[in-house]
């Protein structure tokens, strides 16, 4: 898995902020839970455990649960969010026996002979790196299986290309910082975030579970959250009330889930006259943004009638002719209302 970010409380000032910042902890609790469960040997962490620079009583927590695990060993990495700093509380830290952080500047090396197998991967020790370290952190061949975890793929933070992850001999990369679940070429995956972290998150999240074996690696996406980020365009029309669409909204999330998060535009024609209150729009206290992109609907023929002599109907009969929702429809309707304006004004 990769990109946990205990700590973070997303959507900071909703009402239910507090409780997604504690279900970030609860689907980290169910992965470990998870291992034992299923006798799971190794757990990978590649990166970003933690949202912002760990706290001691928060490092405290988080190894008591690894230590508790019977069978799984774990390997983690820090990233560019809980990066190794100067005074970092992880560099100091304590892990019990079965926990292998990889913290160093450069490549390190996990080595379990019983497994035949190393794990190799470096920290973060700043903010930014803008070097493509990993274009030439080749498997050093020394283990039957080898297996890298890697964190970046922006240009801030150590750019990937996919081709050259195939080229590095890894039977597996284990990546993290992106937060949308993905393959990078033949043997490389982004687990994504565990829980989505922002409204641009959308999507499944979860972990990736794998087997490697003489016959290479097989690799499924396990989705886990608990909610999910969903973008939505509702289509409104004339004779739509304030009231007729906060029905339709809320038919939308009974249908998507109540438990999720949504982000909605409001698209189409709407009555000249209405006025839309977003406001008053978010039933189960989910929505975390109504953008109003609506036009306002004129009946052009009476306009005309009442307009013929004057610049309003000329330039309504010069263009009403077009098609319905045509690029010149929407240009005369944005004519309109900018000349009934003026008008009115």
């Amino acid at each position: 898995m990769a990109d946990v970010h205990l700590g973070a409380e997303p959507d900071a000032g909703k009402k239910y902020s507090g409780q997604r910042k504690q279900e970030i902890w609860d689907s980290f609790l169910g992965i470990v839970n998870v291992c034992e469960k299923e006798r799971i040997d190794f757990l990978f962490i590649a990166g970003d455990l933690f949202h912002r620079q760990p706290l001691m009583r928060e490092l405290k927590e988080v190894n008591y649960l690894f230590s508790k695990l019977s069978y799984t060993k774990v390997v983690l990495i820090a990233g560019n969010h809980d990066y190794i700093k100067k005074d970092s509380y992880y560099a100091t830290f304590s892990w019990a026996d079965n926990v292998f952080p990889l913290f160093g500047e450069q490549m390190q090396c996990a080595a379990f002979e019983e497994y035949d197998l190393g794990v190799y991967g470096f920290s973060y020790h700043k903010r930014e790196i803008r070097q493509p370290l990993y274009d030439t952190a080749a498997a050093p061949g020394k283990f039957r299986h080898e297996i890298l975890l890697a964190h970046g793929g922006d240009e801030k933070h150590i750019p990937v290309k996919r081709e050259k992850l195939d080229a590095l001999g890894y039977d597996y990369i284990a990546m993290g910082h992106i937060h949308k679940p993905q393959t990078m070429g033949q043997r490389a995956a982004y687990a994504g975030a565990l829980e989505p972290i922002d409204k641009n998150d959308t999507g499944q999240h979860g972990y990736i579970k794998g087997l490697c074996s003489a016959q290479g690696v097989r690799i499924k996406f396990v989705p886990c959250a608990k909610r999910e980020y969903i973008h939505k365009k509702i289509e409104v029309d004339k004779d739509m009330t304030n009231a007729g669409l906060r029905e339709k909204i809320k038919a939308i999330i009974d249908e998507c889930g109540g438990e999720n998060l949504y982000k909605l535009t409001l698209t189409g024609f709407r009555g000249a006259e209405m006025i839309f209150l977003p406001n008053t729009m978010d039933v189960y206290g989910n929505i975390l943004e109504i953008q109003d992109e609506t036009k306002p609907f004129y009946d052009l023929e009476r306009l005309v009638l009442r307009n013929r002599d004057n610049l309003l109907g000329k330039y309504i009969e010069s263009l009403q002719d077009f098609e319905e929702g045509s690029v010149e429809q929407m240009a005369l309707y944005e004519g309109v209302q900018a000349l009934m304006d003026t008008k009115r004004g």
